[in-house]
């Protein structure tokens, strides 16, 4: 399950900010996740549940705001909406479709103390 060391990584990232902002407990993080990033929801907020226990975001918030999927075709060269990585062009259907929006995961705001 990958997104166990997704958390854990998530929270390597809070740790390194507390240190260099200065701060000692996460409220709430508000974290992206692109429709196309592979990531499992669900799963991911149970594993950073788990590994917040004992940390400075143990009982902190998770806020997920999902992204969309967009790509663009090489087949007929548009920028389409893309919701699964390796689905046809919906404009052509052509299988050449390279993700350029919803990949991405990353943490983008923190409520601290």
């Amino acid at each position: 399950m990958h997104e166990m060391s997704l958390a854990e990584g998530v929270i390597q990232i809070l740790e390194e900010y507390a240190m260099n902002e200065g701060f000692s407990r996460v409220k709430t993080v508000w974290l992206e996740v692109g429709q196309l990033s592979n990531v499992e929801v669900d799963s991911f907020r149970f594993c950073f549940e788990v590994v917040c226990r004992g940390t400075l975001a143990e009982n902190a918030t998770l806020e997920v705001i999902e992204t969309p999927g967009r790509g663009y075709c090489l087949d007929c060269c548009q920028s389409v909406e893309h919701s699964q990585r390796f689905d046809p062009c919906p404009q052509c259907n052509g299988y050449k479709v390279q993700a350029t929006e919803g990949s991405e995961m990353r943490v983008k705001e923190l409520e601290v103390e």
